[in-house]
């Protein structure tokens, strides 16, 4: 991957773990000063050591206190944003008549307004720069039970990646979404694994719940998912606005 000459300070919210730190990493090749947050101290330490250049700055995106604080010492540290990935998500499963209006919160706080905070706090320093890129990870969830929350809020996000890039497309500012499939993240191998533990199923026949629903039969990468983000963070992809790049072996268009 080759240094992008117009590298600026990248911020990746849940950056410490999975698809997030795939992000980093790869934004930090392209020569971007990276910045990872998210709740967990340790990941996040690990993250940074392991991105040339890499920073961490605690933050819960559900706090708008916690988001203005870190994105104040993050620039501090390495400069204006020009980049900002809104990785943090979260999700729980559970049939929707199951599914308390307190989980209905938390999702939204975090999957939704999570980016909607931390869009706000850097959009200032955005704007300043001739170009910069927003790109929020969303997700190819559609019609799947167990997770209405995740859904619903995961389509929220795709409304609004899609709204504000109209509003801010005089700007400079793109606004784009990547929707992966099911990605091999530490997540999907416990879920791999608690499947196997719970049917009597081989590690194969579970990991089918998941690669059944990509045409390629197998899990998207976290690398491949990182490339679509750092390719919609370019300035080369600057007539790209308000799109949402699925990756997902054809899950969905």
């Amino acid at each position: 991957m080759s240094i992008d000459i117009h590298a600026g300070h990248a911020v990746v919210t849940g950056g410490g773990t999975g698809i997030g730190l795939a992000i980093a990493r790869a934004l930090a090749a392209r020569g971007h000063a990276v910045t990872v947050m998210g709740r967990s101290e340790d990941a996040l330490a690990a993250a940074a050591a392991s991105i040339p250049g890499g920073g961490h700055v605690i933050c819960d995106v559900t706090s708008d206190a916690s988001v203005a604080a870190a994105v104040v010492s993050a620039e501090a540290d390495r400069g204006s944003i020009r980049v900002l990935v809104n990785n943090a998500g979260a999700v729980a499963t559970a049939p929707f008549e199951k599914t308390s209006l307190e989980a209905w919160s938390a999702a939204i706080e975090v999957n939704l307004l999570g980016a909607v905070r931390m869009t706000r706090a850097a959009l200032p320093s955005l704007k300043a720069h001739p170009w910069a890129r927003i790109v929020n990870i969303a997700s190819t969830a559609g019609l799947k039970p167990y997770v209405s929350p995740y859904v619903a809020t995961k389509h929220a996000l795709v409304g609004l990646t899609r709204a504000l890039a109209l509003e801010l497309a005089t700007t400079g500012v793109t606004v784009n979404a990547v929707c992966p499939g099911y990605t091999r993240t530490a997540i999907i191998e416990l879920a791999i694994e608690t499947i196997a533990r719970r049917t009597g199923r081989d590690a194969a026949t579970a990991q089918a719940v998941f690669t059944s629903a990509n045409p390629q039969g197998r899990l998207v990468t976290p690398e491949e998912v990182a490339t679509a983000v750092t390719w919609l963070a370019s300035l080369e992809a600057g007539a790209v606005n308000g799109v949402t790049l699925s990756v997902s072996g054809g899950e969905t268009p």
